[in-house]
């Protein structure tokens, strides 16, 4: 009669050994996976490792890191301090907040690190890429490209950004309903690639389908570097390889009729490349193709979305805006019969600046910059091994320079020429990287978000389609996480938009 009872005693006891068993090996492994870690520190040198976890074998934190978004970084420096170990991605990484401290690692291109983007986008984007080479290739490369970014290449593509630039504001304002404003910034930063930069004369039909595929590679770009037929990184570069084949159609039309006389950003790239003696290939063009539409469209989209959100929440801003521009001769209508800007035109709007400049302090697109330890070096007291990934933080350092008052706070002023803050120091305000490696495309990143600002504040009024102000998510670029919505209507039309429920921040 007590056979039963101890045969349930009996399976308890086998259950609570196997969960006992496995949390014990659990743990054990985890120590194995930080000590395989701890041993690879330059034994040569003296300081410590920087502090911080190394997750679990294998994964290590990545997870903690996409459900966390920019909570995974604040969690752990407020714990570990400005410069601490984590791994992420495949790889150990140290990440790096303050001035100071990237500074050193900005100055120290080809000497104390080199450029390393996480593996996946590596193989996604292609070793050869400007943002993957190293040494004498990148100069190369980023050579060419200087005349791509010139201000004579700029002032040419200002009409046709325009352009772009209203057909997509005429369409938000003509649509019923109301607006996902990320969605559109991406279709609009997409079309500028395309058309302004790539010049590629396409249908509606071609751009979306091609938008689908890139935004396919997208969202695979930061992934696990794990080729399976499944991975994200197979379909990250099943998407790049239905690109290049798009491309390469394209591109050959353009070759047969290219006479290099800069009407967009690929003739001057033939004409640079010809300048400088090289001569490109077919899949040189591809990969410079799939990078410029890298360049311009998802970081650009985010800081679009930024801009709109941040017009949203501060009305007095808007107003102020408006303001300038009109003591400036540009008017508030919804023909779009204004003239084409020019970058003289848009270096007079010193406010509109403020406000472009402080959209990229408060919420700059990307967190930071990846690079490799080309030898071991001190950073804040810690050593950083040869070897190891190095995240230069620039949200961080924005959020935590002791430069800025209120830092917290959206207020474009601060860059005014009356506060201190407009003297800010080379590394306190860094949205666009530093050193020979900061983004070459900075300035025409800044043309778009002014053209955009103007477009909006001249012809369109708008209000929040939703009870409260979205989520921003940081994780892999800022973005609201279920969408910015937004009603759209043509200044003067005589419709009331639908009133918004939410509280201007």
């Amino acid at each position: 009669m007590f056979l039963p009872e101890f045969s349930q005693f009996s399976a308890l006891a086998t259950a609570i050994t196997s969960v006992t068993s496995v949390l014990l090996l659990l743990a054990v492994s985890r120590q194995l996976w930080a000590l395989r870690w701890s041993i690879t520190r330059d034994r040569d040198n003296k300081l410590p490792l920087p502090n911080g976890s190394m997750g679990w074998p294998l994964i290590g934190e990545t997870f903690h890191w996409l459900f966390q978004g920019s909570n995974f970084h604040v969690s752990r420096r407020e714990k570990y301090g400005n410069v601490f170990k984590t791994h992420l991605l495949g790889q150990p990484l140290i990440r790096v907040t303050g001035a100071e401290n990237i500074r050193k690692i900005l100055l120290g291109e080809h000497s104390l690190v080199c450029t390393q983007w996480p593996q996946s986008a590596r193989i996604i984007l292609g070793p050869n890429t400007l943002v993957n080479s190293i040494g004498d290739l990148h100069k190369q490369k980023r050579k060419i490209l200087l005349k791509v970014f010139s201000r004579a290449a700029l002032e040419t593509y200002i009409p046709r950004l325009q352009d772009v630039v209203r057909t997509e504001i005429a369409k938000w304002c003509s649509k019923p309903g109301s607006v996902n404003v990320f969605g559109a910034a991406k279709a609009l930063t997409f079309r500028i690639a395309v058309r302004v930069l790539l010049g590629l004369s396409m249908g509606d039909a071609d751009v979306e389908h091609l938008s689908k595929i890139f935004e396919e590679l997208m969202n695979n770009l930061f992934s696990l570097p794990i080729d399976v037929s499944f991975s994200g990184l197979r379909k990250g570069i099943k998407a790049r390889e239905k690109l290049h084949a798009f491309m390469e159609k394209i591109i050959a039309e353009k070759l047969q009729n290219q006479r290099c006389d800069g009407n967009d950003a690929f003739d001057y790239i033939l004409s640079s490349a010809k300048e400088n003696g090289h001569t490109l290939t077919v899949q040189e063009l591809k990969e410079a193709a799939v990078e410029l539409i890298f360049a311009a469209h998802s970081t650009t989209a985010s800081a679009s979305t930024s801009l709109i959100l941040q017009l949203l929440k501060h009305p007095s801003v808007v107003e102020k805006a408006r303001h300038e521009l009109e003591a400036h001769g540009l008017r508030r209508d919804s023909s779009f019969s204004r003239p084409y800007l020019s970058l003289k035109k848009l270096n007079q709007l010193r406010y509109l600046d403020c406000i472009v400049k402080e959209v990229l302090r408060f919420l700059p697109p990307v967190s930071g910059g990846y690079r490799t330890a080309l030898q071991t070096f001190e950073l804040d007291g810690y050593q950083i091994p040869k070897g190891w990934s190095v995240m230069y933080s620039i949200r961080d350092t924005h959020e935590t320079a002791a430069v800025y008052q209120s830092p917290e706070a959206f207020d474009p002023d601060r860059f005014g020429s009356g506060r201190e803050e407009s003297r800010i120091g080379r590394f306190n305000y860094v949205p666009f990287g530093g050193g020979v490696r900061s983004c070459i495309g900075r300035e025409l990143a800044q043309i778009i978000l002014k053209t955009l600002a103007i477009e909006l504040l001249c012809t369109a009024e708008w209000r929040l389609a939703t009870q409260t102000f979205p989520k921003m998510q940081t994780v892999p670029i800022v973005h609201p996480v279920n969408g910015l919505h937004v009603y759209f209507d043509f200044v003067n039309s005589g419709k009331t938009l639908p009133e918004s429920q939410s509280e201007c921040i």
